[in-house]
């Protein structure tokens, strides 16, 4: 079965930076792509980075390209979400997503497997 363990998660200023980290485990990976979510209160779900688990090809939502960096360590089962120059917008609970369906993974039916969740606050 496969789990994911979100952690990392917590209260920043704007401006500061966080990492977050998603403990994969239950199967081999390297078929699977992994996504990092975020839900705001009263808000979707939404996308905010993907990586390939083999290939590390990887896709940003425009809103965090170029602040946001998700990259994998295959020796830990781990995929990182590396967040620079965080805004209060930001704020969310972040949430690790897996699966091998394909093709696009960037909508939250394109993922099966979920995480429980991290808050990350950003404050003005």
């Amino acid at each position: 079965q496969v789990q994911l363990v979100e952690s990392g998660g917590g209260l920043v200023q704007a401006g500061d930076s966080l990492r977050l980290s998603c403990v994969a485990s239950g199967r081999t990976f390297s078929t699977y792509t992994m996504g990092w979510f975020r839900q705001a209160p009263g808000k979707e779900r939404e996308f905010v980075a993907r990586i390939g688990w083999t290939a590390a090809l990887t896709y940003y939502a425009d809103s965090v390209k170029g602040r946001f960096t998700i990259s994998t360590d295959k020796s830990k089962n781990t995929v990182y979400l590396q967040m620079n120059n965080l805004k209060p917008e930001d704020t969310a609970v972040y949430y690790c997503a897996a699966d091998d369906r394909g093709p696009y993974y960037v909508i939250r039916d394109d993922y099966a497997y979920w995480g429980q969740g991290t808050q990350v606050t950003v404050s003005s």
